[in-house]
């Protein structure tokens, strides 16, 4: 009887597991079916709506022409332009036109925001997103993804120059990823938990996997691309030799931060994209990817530091700032934290030395 009865809460346990679209989840979380909440119920599934026009476009990438390969142009950040990008901004900027919620479009991939005038007396959101991250996969067949964050119009913006969306990364209500890889999944929060959904092809909606993610303290994950080793400051080569010579370390990079970032989420480690000798200020734009990755890692009881500064206390000056960025586990953003505070005080002590020794 026992048996028979736990069967039973099993089935109705996964039945409702199987039941919780995306859409329903955050009504769920907000306990509201307040016109807030619907509003942001339906902007998560036309993020939702995005991420499956873009896995079905990738899946068939390479039975189409004109899908794979470079266009020939350069975007706002000096980099070449791959026609999956291209896509697939055209893609969130189309399904958001139909959205009636959403004002404007900020992306890397275009210099300024693009903007939707019929919803701007209604819409008062804007999207923020890097329509493709890791595009150097794209021609190869590895994991891609896309990030997102939402924040609200704050002002006329009559200039249209969107000056308020340069502010802390706190004013995002809603943040998350979709990673395109053997299955089609989606991590997001709106500032209560971080949870995942996967898309399911046979019903063509995003079901939930796993709710409340939390980041384990410490992870053996460290994730570099190591080939920049000599361009680094450093104290970032410094911890580097560390992780080298101490055992229980394990080196992984894919060139896609998404999937670089979705393993650390669910095994702990670190994620490291510093800023060079030459580039200090790193590669990361703050919008559009660091910020949206801090908030949910900070959910999931994680950390995101440019190395000197929370990312989320960084207040950017213009829309296409970039950033150095160490995400992860908290201990072991906290090591890396470490190795850059003790060179910075070695080098500071070194300079009071430097200037007692010269004559005044």
């Amino acid at each position: 009887m026992a048996e028979a009865v736990q069967h039973s809460i099993d089935y109705e346990s996964a039945l409702g597991r199987d039941c919780t679209t995306l859409s329903r989840h955050v009504l769920q979380q907000l306990q509201s079916f307040s016109a807030d909440a619907q509003d942001l119920s339906a902007l998560m599934s036309r993020i939702a709506l995005a991420g499956k026009l873009i896995s079905r476009h990738l899946s068939r990438a390479g039975l189409m022409e004109g899908v794979l390969g470079f266009t020939g142009d350069v975007n706002v950040q000096g980099e070449s332009v791959k026609k999956l990008d291209v896509y697939a901004n055209d893609v969130f900027i189309s399904v958001f036109k139909q959205s009636g919620l959403v004002c404007r479009l900020a992306s890397e991939e275009m210099e300024k925001p693009y903007y939707i005038p019929e919803n701007c007396p209604i819409g008062r959101y804007t999207l923020l997103y890097d329509p493709i991250d890791g595009s150097s996969n794209t021609d190869i067949n590895m994991s891609l993804g896309s990030i997102f964050a939402i924040r609200q119009q704050e002002g006329n913006d009559l200039d249209g120059e969107a000056k308020d969306l340069l502010q802390l990364g706190s004013k995002q209500i809603a943040a998350g990823y979709i990673l395109y890889g053997p299955s089609t999944i989606l991590v997001y929060s709106i500032g209560k938990g971080v949870h995942s959904f996967t898309l399911d092809p046979s019903l063509g909606e995003f079901i939930l996997s796993e709710e409340n993610i939390q980041l384990p303290q410490h992870g053996s994950v460290y994730s570099v691309n190591e080939g920049n080793f000599w361009q680094w400051d450093e104290s970032i080569r410094e911890y580097i030799r560390y992780v080298h010579r101490t055992e229980g370390y394990t080196a992984r990079y894919s060139g896609a931060m998404v999937g670089d970032i979705h393993r650390i989420l669910v095994q702990g480690g670190v994620f490291l994209y510093p800023g060079t000798v030459k580039k200090p200020e790193g590669k990361i734009r703050l919008l559009y990817e660091s910020a949206p990755l801090a908030f949910l890692v900070e959910q999931a009881g994680g950390r995101a530091i440019t190395g000197t500064q929370d990312i989320m206390d960084v207040v950017p000056e213009k829309l296409h700032q970039r950033t150095p960025l160490i995400i992860g586990s908290k201990d072991d953003v906290a090591l890396v934290e470490s190795f850059i505070q003790r060179h910075a005080q070695a080098q500071e002590e070194k300079n009071i030395r430097a200037q007692a020794r010269i004559p005044q």
